[in-house]
């Protein structure tokens, strides 16, 4: 069975640069598309020196004193960017054992009273004191919008692996002032003991495609596989992984694939995980199943010839068919923190949780 990996392709960007190549990289990408949806990408456009002077602040990052991270918690902000404490996430009803902030590429909100109350859900990051961590907040906006330029070129080499136009997937976004992109900044801490191994639990991304800055050397990254196996992503020098998010499963009737994934705790003894994920959005509007995309034969039969996964452990953002991409995500966003949507969306708040804030939440 072609999807039931057992590994994850390393893909090769410069490839694409050659046109007598990028034929090579085209197919490689379909596969990894088709049948695995992750990859590793190499070679490819970010900076190193920007990437690696993030690396270098990300352990700063966390060590800044609590009471200066707790100025910038997340439920401050209606666009859930901010600061996430230890265990503040459940996913399948345990406890994620992660501390992380969530930043994004720079947007003044297009909300105003009366509008959709998803459009709220982008708006201006929180970031730390300049003078206690001088040069991050340039450093993650630049590391960030060099992602979110590679993710465009690679959304259009996603688009003719289908064998679609290269410009067949840009109806999905808005103009650069209308878009947002998240990251987030996520320390797994190594268990003392007394935890579970419960890094983030089984879950799909919810966008189209995200990017992953594994920064620091610890395995813990697994993906299940087509029979239910979990597979090992473990760290490549000089990569981003990239995986398939839901919106991009639904919007090509599952030919791509969203793979379910989780990550594990550092073990007992070990020093804390580090990693960046990069979250390309599509626009808050757009409604996906009113768009049909028209693949040719030869793309489709290799879905058939993939077959159909088990059922996976992960079961988030399943409202794609009826809503918006922004409401999609906004429902999310208000089941993994609704000490957020407490605040600052009460109505969605009381439709999910009607008996007031819970002792424990599920984020998927």
């Amino acid at each position: 069975m072609a999807a039931n990996f057992s590994s994850v392709p390393v893909l090769d960007f410069s490839l694409v640069s050659d046109n007598a190549t990028k034929p090579e990289f085209i197919l490689q990408l379909r596969h990894a598309l088709i049948n695995v949806g992750f990859l590793y990408l190499n070679n490819h456009t970010v900076s190193q020196k920007v990437t690696n002077d993030l690396i270098d602040y990300v352990p700063r990052l966390f060590d800044l004193p609590q009471e200066a991270k707790n100025q910038i918690f997340m439920a401050n902000s209606p666009h859930f960017l901010g600061y996430s404490r230890l265990g503040a996430e459940f996913t399948k009803g345990k406890t994620d054992y992660r501390e992380q902030f969530d930043f994004a590429t720079p947007h003044e909100t297009q909300w105003k009273p009366g509008a959709p109350e998803h459009l709220r859900l982008w708006g201006p990051s929180q970031w730390p004191d300049e003078d206690l961590i001088p040069g991050f907040k340039t450093t993650m906006e630049t590391y960030l919008q060099q992602v979110q330029a590679l993710s465009y070129q690679f959304i259009s080499l996603l688009a003719e692996a289908f064998g679609l136009p290269s410009d067949a997937l840009n109806k999905f976004y808005d103009t650069d002032e209308l878009m947002q992109h998240r990251g987030k900044v996520v320390k797994y801490p190594a268990n003392d003991g007394s935890l579970t191994d419960q890094g983030v639990g089984p879950h799909y991304d919810a966008g189209f495609l995200t990017f992953l800055l594994i920064a620091s050397p610890h395995r813990g990254l697994q993906v299940q596989n087509l029979s239910g196996q979990w597979i090992d992503v473990p760290p490549i020098p000089g990569t981003f992984v990239v995986n398939i998010g839901k919106a991009l499963e639904f919007v090509t009737r599952g030919l791509a694939r969203a793979t379910s994934h989780r990550v594990l705790s550092p073990p007992v003894g070990s020093t804390p995980r580090y990693s960046v994920p990069f979250f390309q959005n599509i626009s808050l509007n757009a409604r996906l199943a009113d768009e049909v995309l028209d693949f040719p034969p030869e793309i489709l039969q290799l879905k058939q010839l993939r077959g159909d996964p088990v059922q996976t452990d992960s079961v988030n953002f399943t409202e794609f068919d009826r809503e918006p991409s922004g409401k999609v995500n906004l429902i999310g966003r208000v089941k993994s923190h609704p000490d957020v949507a407490q605040r600052h969306y009460p109505g969605l708040f009381a439709q999910y949780f009607p008996n007031g804030l819970p002792k424990q939440v599920s984020a998927y």
